[in-house]
């Protein structure tokens, strides 16, 4: 399956593609999507590596050229600084998945 480098460019960072809806359906496919997803929550902390790895390389090069032009380092600072926030909620889904059977 070739997919285009915007859809692989998401996949990368965002993780909402490989879970199911559990809240629709009746209770076998409740139990389903939730066995599927507690599945899939093994993939977590890979995003969550990403989250952090990516956001201290964007506020590196933000304090770079913080420097040369204040305005441009603002544009690496906002990603890198919210690479925190999404980090935390795949830590926190991931917890929830390895807690709740």
């Amino acid at each position: 399956m070739d997919l285009p480098f915007h859809a692989l460019l998401y996949r990368y960072f965002f993780f909402a593609w490989l879970f199911r809806d559990a809240s629709q359906s009746d209770l076998f496919a409740r139990a389903a999507a939730w066995r599927h997803n507690k599945g899939q929550s093994h993939w977590l902390p890979l995003y969550i590596r990403r989250y952090l790895v990516s956001g201290a390389l964007l506020c590196a090069v933000g304090l770079l050229i913080e420097e040369a032009s204040p305005l441009l380092s603002m544009f690496f600072y906002v990603p890198g600084v919210m690479s925190v926030p999404m980090a935390t909620v795949a830590g926190v889904a991931w917890i929830g998945f390895q807690v709740w059977d």
